[in-house]
C-alpha cells in the first residue's frame, strides 16, 4: 500500500474515533473504516406485529420462523401477560393481532371496539399444572394443604398474579376450590407474567411453581408434579382477533396461517390443544 493511501486511513480512523468519542459514532463503528458496500439490502422492516401470552412464545416464535422463510416477511411479536398487552393496545399501541391467554383479556378489547369481531377465535387450549425443579425430590405432590406444606417447607410457590396475569387467575381459582388459597396466598410469590413464575422454579428459586403444561414442556429443568383438574377453574383457551387498527391484506393472511395447520403443528408440538370452535 502506498504512503498517501496508508495516511488517507490512519487519517479517516483517527476522525471516526475522535467522532465516537465525542458521542456521534460508537466506538466499534469507528474502527471499522472499510465502507459498506453499495449493494447491502436493507433490513425489511415487519409487516405485522402481534402481541401474545407470554405462554405462546416458543410455538410462536418457531410459527414466525416457517412465516419469513416461506415469505421473506417478518413478523414482530411482543410477549406479556394478556391484561398489561390488552391495556397497551387500548393506550395505542400499534398491534395487528391479538392472542391472548384468557377470555377477559379479549372481552376487555371487544368492548372497547379495539378488535374486529367478526375476526375473534378461540384458537387454542391449555392445562394448569403444579411444578417442582427436576432435581427435586419425589415426583409427585399431593394437592392438599399436608402436600402443599411438605413441598414448600420455607419456601414460596411462584404463579402468575391473579390481579393481571391468566395463569393466576386460573391459579387462584383452583386453590380456592381445592381449599389452598388461605394456605398458600401469604407464601406466593407473584410473577408479572407466566414465564417469570416458571423461569423462578427451573432456577430453584422457588420449590413450587403454578404454570400451563406448556410452559413446562418447554423447561427440562423443571418436571409436573401435579395436574389441577379441569374443573377447578374456568376452560383455559386462548382467543385470537385482528385489532381493529389493522390494515391492508398482510395481518389477514398471517391471521389465517396461524389458524391453519401449519401453524398448528408448533402449537401441539408444545402441547396445547387445537381448539376448532369460535
Amino acid at each position: 500500500m502506498r504512503l498517501t493511501s496508508i495516511r488517507k486511513l490512519t487519517s479517516t480512523r483517527r476522525a471516526l474515533l475522535a467522532m465516537a468519542f465525542s458521542g456521534f459514532l460508537s466506538p466499534a463503528l469507528a474502527l471499522d473504516a472499510t465502507p459498506a458496500p453499495a449493494t447491502a439490502p436493507a433490513a425489511k422492516s415487519a409487516s405485522v406485529t402481534i402481541f401474545a401470552a407470554a405462554s405462546l412464545k416458543n410455538a410462536l416464535d418457531e410459527a414466525a420462523a416457517l412465516w419469513k422463510s416461506r415469505t421473506g416477511e417478518e413478523i414482530s411479536i411482543s410477549y406479556a401477560a394478556s391484561f398489561p398487552l390488552a391495556r397497551q393496545i387500548e393506550a395505542g399501541a400499534p398491534a395487528d393481532i391479538f392472542i391472548g391467554a384468557d377470555q377477559e383479556s379479549m372481552a376487555y378489547l371487544a368492548d372497547r371496539k379495539l378488535i374486529a369481531p367478526e375476526t375473534r377465535k378461540d384458537l387454542l387450549g391449555n392445562e394448569l399444572v403444579l411444578i417442582a425443579p427436576k432435581a427435586a425430590a419425589g415426583d409427585s405432590v399431593a394437592l392438599t394443604r399436608e402436600g402443599i406444606a411438605a413441598a414448600l417447607k420455607d419456601g414460596r410457590l411462584s404463579m402468575g398474579d391473579p390481579a393481571s396475569v391468566p395463569a393466576g387467575k386460573y391459579g387462584q381459582a383452583a386453590l380456592t376450590k381445592l381449599g389452598l388459597w388461605d394456605e398458600v396466598q401469604g407464601k406466593a410469590a407473584f410473577a408479572d407474567n407466566v414465564r417469570s413464575a416458571l423461569l423462578f422454579v427451573s432456577r430453584g428459586e422457588t420449590p413450587l411453581g403454578i404454570v400451563y403444561a406448556t410452559d413446562a414442556k418447554a423447561a427440562p429443568e423443571v418436571k409436573i408434579v401435579a395436574r389441577f383438574p379441569a374443573d377447578s377453574h374456568k376452560p383455559i383457551a386462548y382467543p385470537i382477533a385482528l385489532t381493529a387498527a389493522a390494515k391492508g391484506e398482510a395481518p389477514k393472511k398471517v391471521l389465517a396461517f396461524l389458524e391453519g395447520p401449519e401453524a398448528a403443528k408448533f402449537f401441539e408440538k408444545q402441547g396445547f390443544v387445537i381448539l376448532s370452535g369460535k
